[in-house]
């Protein structure tokens, strides 16, 4: 049982927290969207509200991209949704970094510096390895506890994630807690339960699709988007070559006969498109997948109203559904209406839970809202979903102080 804030006597003492607030970010390199930030605010306003002295552990972007930049416009941010002073300091674990945690005071917080400046943090170890590094040995020494929030970053080994709770006593975020709560009692849920997988991440939605109807998890699995497509060429529809292409491009051949596997296994079990919308002279048209027109043809772009009501119908004898991935181009104002109305749709089952990733910037942009609960993680979300192990929730678990024999 993964220790809470609950169990944190807090007053006193200094406590790095993991958050993940890796967000979009501006030409300016300030934040353009905090919505990753907000989710975090629970936590530490607790921690704070309880006497704690906290420093703040994150990372943004990757080396080499246009996100990759410093927390310090984080820090700024943080510190009005706050409410109170937030310190910056633009380094993780040198004197300096050292120092700022030293100086705190009872309810002071610092962000320190985005941990991918330092290349171990790039890189994925085990966690008695990733406690030898340098940003978990310099800053280990001057913190009293370690709490991860971190759930979206959660699938990852890296220092700051399974580091820390190997040499301190660790402890899971409001964050952490609340989604593991959720995801990790799917089998609890209302039945019968829908699966709706959709977006581009092909090869672990048909790892989700596997585990939930191997193990009974799921009474429907629907697709769209890129992984509905695949399943289309796996049921051999002639997609065309924009589409085919496409999920070539991406490395998502092999994929289609795990698909063309599935739907042997479990055929009856799986939706897929029965239309499609592409664009035509620069607007929305909409065609059945048995008359797409061969050859290049057009990029299958959202699924079409014919899949809507399919969907629709098995959605209104739903008591769970869980939905990871949007149904097509939802940037595209043309291109939306699959996601916006299959979103809609899942609002009035019983219980709705959203992945996070794409699907939490889906619903975002498009302002929808009715979900019993929404992840802030993809690929971590996915991976609960496969029961897979979470390193990061492994290591809270696993630590030598939490494998102590409470005191009599």
């Amino acid at each position: 049982m993964t220790d809470t804030l609950d169990d944190l006597d807090v007053e006193g003492t200094t406590v790095g927290v993991r958050v993940d607030v890796n967000s979009p970010i501006g030409d300016d390199d300030t934040l353009a969207d905090d919505a990753r930030l907000r989710a975090h605010v629970d936590t530490l306003s607790e921690l704070l509200d309880r006497g704690g002295r906290v420093a703040v552990l994150a990372h943004q972007g990757r080396p080499g991209g246009d996100d990759f930049v410093s927390l310090e416009s984080h820090a700024d941010r943080l510190s009005e949704l706050l409410e109170r002073p937030v310190e910056y300091v633009d380094a993780t674990f040198s004197d300096a970094a050292r120092d700022a945690v030293i100086d705190l005071e009872n309810g002071d917080c610092v962000v320190l510096e985005n941990t991918r400046f330092y290349s171990e943090e790039y890189m994925e170890f085990e966690p008695e390895r990733a406690a030898q590094t340098h940003l978990v040995a310099g800053l280990a020494p001057v913190l009293d506890a370690y709490v991860n929030d971190a759930f979206a970053a959660a699938h990852r080994s890296q220092p700051s994630l399974v580091g820390f709770p190997t040499v301190l006593p660790g402890y899971a975020g409001r964050v952490m807690e609340s989604e593991l709560d959720v995801l990790g009692s799917i089998e609890e849920t209302p039945e019968p339960r829908v699966y709706c997988l959709g977006g581009a991440k092909v090869t672990d939605s048909i790892d989700v699709a596997w585990n939930v109807l191997e193990k009974g998890l799921a009474d429907h699995v629907l697709t769209a988007g890129v992984v509905g497509n695949v399943f289309l060429i796996a049921d051999g529809v002639d997609l065309g070559d924009a589409s085919s292409d496409f999920i070539y491009d991406q490395g998502y051949w092999d994929e289609i006969d795990r698909a063309a596997d599935l739907l042997d296994a479990y055929g009856e079990h799986v939706a897929i498109p029965r239309d499609v919308a592409v664009e035509r002279d620069g607007e929305r048209h909409e065609i059945g997948v048995n008359a797409l027109p061969p050859g290049n043809g057009e990029a299958a772009m959202d699924i079409g109203e014919s899949t809507l009501s399919y969907y629709r119908r098995i959605l209104e004898n739903a008591g769970t559904v869980i939905l990871n991935g949007p149904a097509g181009v939802f940037e595209e104002a043309a291109f939306e209406t699959g996601t916006r109305e299959l979103y809609n749709a899942a609002t009035d089952v019983e219980t709705s839970i959203v992945g996070g990733g794409d699907t939490a910037s889906a619903l975002r942009r498009l302002g929808l809202e009715g979900f019993s609960h929404v992840s802030t993680g993809g690929g971590a979300a996915l991976r609960m979903l496969t029961a897979e192990p979470l390193p990061a929730v492994t290591a809270l678990d696993d630590g030598p102080y939490q494998q102590q024999p409470a005191d009599d």
